[in-house]
């Protein structure tokens, strides 16, 4: 038996090649062995991939169910849309795989709960792939921040910017049955998850606003929050800007301030007598996969188990709820 993980990629569009690139740099640790890809043309892309490193590019069975049955795994990495995250890990799961699941992991808090019964009938690993509950520099933030290093949380202002609107255009992405959402369900999910998990609380009460110029899911967002503590939130997403893409969330304490991204991509820190941020040193990481195997290893607390999705499709649901009723304020 193979040291390697035996893994394949279900779904193999432009987020899951950005995520192959860092996997082939962990070839050492993971064999990637075949590819669940209905698209030919996303299969001719992502095998170039493997060509240009040198590799031979593993096979495709877009059938998932012939997958299971044909191939030797150990686990998973889904990205696909939305809409068929649910079935698709329960399907692994029950096959003996472990999971890991892009972001958002399901479309509704139903399925959220039904992942969570799979997980615990098969006892088999689920992580959701959220980069900044996996980043070294988040789960540094959250020790410096549980340890009462900076007191007590005051506030937090998160905000979300990207040409997002125009570049999914006639994608499944602003398909409401596929996509579960628009802007702040898939980009503004990193935003959302991440504030919950550096804040360690749940939401209390919301309310929304949120604008979809003419698309068919939302594009921009405004969202005012109390966390059960007390503690304030914004959130502010703004899918119809230029053609880029960043965040920015900072954490107001008592002893100081903290400041990420919503994928953990950065860490920095302002104390009392500081006149700027700080940044903290934290050692790199190749991404959600090499966490993942971290994880599966046991040298690591899963940071993003189903109950992360579960949370992530309450909060959503509240301030769906609050938007269409101009911001009407929603208990979590």
């Amino acid at each position: 038996m193979t040291d390697k993980i035996r893994m394949a990629m279900i779904g193999v569009g432009s987020m899951a090649r950005h995520h192959i690139r860092q996997m082939l740099q962990q070839t050492d640790t993971t064999e990637i062995v075949a590819l669940c890809e209905p698209s030919e043309q996303a299969y001719q892309a992502t095998a170039e991939l493997f060509t240009s490193a040198g590799l031979e590019a593993p096979p495709n069975q877009p059938d998932i169910e012939k997958l299971l049955a044909d191939f030797e795994l150990d686990a998973s990495f889904i990205i696909t849309p939305h809409a068929y995250h649910h079935d698709q890990t329960v399907a692994c799961m029950q096959a003996g795989l472990d999971v890991l699941l892009e972001k958002p992991m399901v479309m509704n808090a139903a399925e959220a709960e039904s992942l969570i019964e799979t997980r615990d009938r098969t006892g088999k690993l689920l992580v959701v792939a959220f980069p900044g509950s996996l980043s070294p520099n988040l789960r540094t933030a959250v020790n410096m921040v549980r340890s009462g290093e900076f007191g007590d949380l005051l506030s937090v202002s998160a905000t979300v910017w990207q040409g997002w609107a125009p570049f999914t255009v006639d994608t499944w992405r602003q398909q409401p049955e596929l996509s579960g959402g628009g802007f702040l369900f898939d980009t503004g999910a990193h935003m959302l998850n991440t504030v919950v998990d550096l804040a360690g609380e749940e939401f209390a009460e919301v309310s929304a606003w949120w604008d979809d110029h003419g698309a068919p899911v939302e594009t921009m967002a405004v969202v005012l929050g109390r966390l059960a503590s007390g503690a304030l939130v914004t959130f502010h997403a703004c899918g119809e800007t230029i053609n880029t893409c960043a965040s920015d969330i900072r954490a107001f304490y008592r002893k100081g301030i903290v400041r990420t991204g919503m994928w953990g991509e950065f860490l920095e820190v302002q104390r009392q007598g500081d006149h700027e941020f700080k940044p903290v040193d934290v050692p790199p990481s190749l991404g959600v996969w090499e966490q993942f195997l971290a994880v599966r290893a046991g040298e690591l607390p899963n940071p993003c188990p189903p109950e992360v999705g579960l949370r992530m499709s309450k909060l959503y649901d509240a301030i769906k709820a609050s938007a269409a009723q101009n911001g009407k304020i929603i208990p979590c």
